[in-house]
């Protein structure tokens, strides 16, 4: 079990009650162009100079336009599971799902509020690890009017056998079996975890060699939420790259981790009615599965 607050008896059944109650703190953020395009370049963005179809989301001057998925790091509560006194062992934290709903467009500057709080906690067993759902809910702060709501996933590996209950679990839909319609390739650099950590999640998992060995991993691994991006990005390529702003939904399972330098070839299947499906590989190994995306 995760921290000391929780040693003594019944310690494994307030588990669950701690998190549900966790305060997580509001977060109020101003944001510009500047916190957009360093958002963009830790998913991969501009890596090609010459690829004027991507200078919308990197240059100010070019059109300025903000990824739909720039959603998940506005208001975002920074690590809490292990800054807040949430008991979570969080070296063994890892980012099981993502959702995005846009309400509307996001403006390219504005201020936002995000207000985060756990919805669920399911104990998968001992040894088998926990689930907390997380939801965020991102609200412009000069009229109040709800701008997206974010749903997250934390599979946490070392929380376990708490006693608490063991579902029901979210089951996302499979991607069709069936070739993809589309396919976009796109690459990360070496630093793009070193990058993307500068808009708000700095967990050393994604810095810190030695950290990284810790929680199992060869090497520091890229964030989740910056694999979304890339994959929000190959989207947008794909379906419609004269419309930044098209994206209104899109949910995905990460399945493994993406490390900084790698390429990700992302796979898309039309559902029809303006739905998609969508799963992202390295090579033969799937790192986000179970996607689907609305497009306006």
């Amino acid at each position: 079990m995760g921290e000391a607050a929780f040693e003594g008896a019944g310690s494994e059944a307030r588990f669950r009650e701690r998190l549900l109650a966790l305060e997580i703190p509001e977060v109020r953020q101003d944001y510009g162009p500047d916190q957009a395009i360093l958002y963009a370049l830790g998913c991969g963005v501009g890596l090609d100079p010459l690829d004027e179809a991507q200078l919308p989301f990197v240059y100010e001057e070019r059109g300025f336009a903000v990824l739909p998925s720039f959603a998940t790091v506005l208001g975002h509560p920074g690590f809490w599971a292990r800054d807040l006194d949430s008991g979570i062992d969080w070296l063994r934290v890892v980012h099981g799902e993502q959702g995005l709903r846009l309400h509307r467009p996001l403006p390219v500057a504005g201020e936002v509020r995000g207000k985060s709080r756990v919805v669920e906690v399911i104990d998968k067993g001992e040894g088998r690890g926990a689930l907390v759902y997380v939801e965020r809910s991102l609200t412009d702060a000069a009229d109040e009017a709800p701008l997206a709501t974010l749903t997250q996933t934390l599979f946490c590996r070392g929380d376990g056998g708490f006693g608490g209950p063991q579902g029901p679990a979210r089951r996302p839909p499979a991607v069709p079996d069936r070739p993809a319609e589309l396919r976009c390739a796109l690459p990360t650099s070496p630093q793009s975890a070193l990058i993307y950590r500068l808009s708000g999640d700095r967990n050393p998992l994604h810095a810190d060699p030695a950290v990284a060995r810790k929680a199992g991993y060869e090497r520091p691994i890229l964030h989740g939420l910056a694999t979304f991006g890339l994959v929000c990005h190959a989207l947008q390529r794909s379906l419609g790259p004269e419309r930044p702003a098209a994206l209104t939904a899109m949910d995905c399972r990460f399945s493994a981790p993406v490390y900084p330098g790698e390429t990700v070839e992302t796979e898309i299947w039309d559902l029809g009615k303006a739905a998609y499906a969508f799963r992202a590989r390295v090579g033969e190994r799937v790192v986000l599965d179970n996607g689907r995306a609305e497009w306006r």
